[in-house]
């Protein structure tokens, strides 16, 4: 089965870890799904992640310790949300980058300059594809 949308697999794979309590996500490696777990990384979504590089290329993957509450248990994700789709792609301008949550979640934007939160992109005066909503 070829997947048409490996984006929305990353997300999903997070996801279904995260409702079956997993402390780590398995992920296949492609250089878009490491910028995106950089993102969650350095915006504090995630514990760590290690790229995984044995074997042949196909075998490549990402480990993502996933993050907890400690004293409620809950996933520090609370939602992931694909938005740009390959049927429906969601391109925006730099001053129509959106807002996740008044500013309390983050939209992944890719643009020219490389795959960035939208308030990066806000600063770098890019706009381009919203991929994802995270909160």
């Amino acid at each position: 089965m070829a997947l048409t949308d490996p984006i929305s697999d990353f997300l999903t794979r997070i996801r279904n870890a995260q409702l079956a309590g997993h402390r780590i996500a398995e992920i296949p490696l492609s250089k878009m799904k490491k910028n995106l777990t950089e993102i969650l990384y350095d915006q504090g979504y995630i514990l760590r992640y290690k790229v995984v590089e044995e074997g042949p290329r196909k075998d490549h993957k990402i480990m993502i310790a996933l993050k907890y509450d400690p004293v409620s248990k809950q996933p520090v994700i609370r939602k992931l949300q694909r938005i740009s789709r390959p049927g429906l792609r969601q391109y925006v301008g730099v001053k129509n980058l959106p807002r996740v949550i008044n500013g309390l979640g983050i939209a992944i934007v890719s643009t020219p300059k490389g795959v960035m939160v939208a308030k990066q992109a806000r600063q770098e005066n890019v706009g381009g594809e919203v991929l994802c909503y995270v909160y």
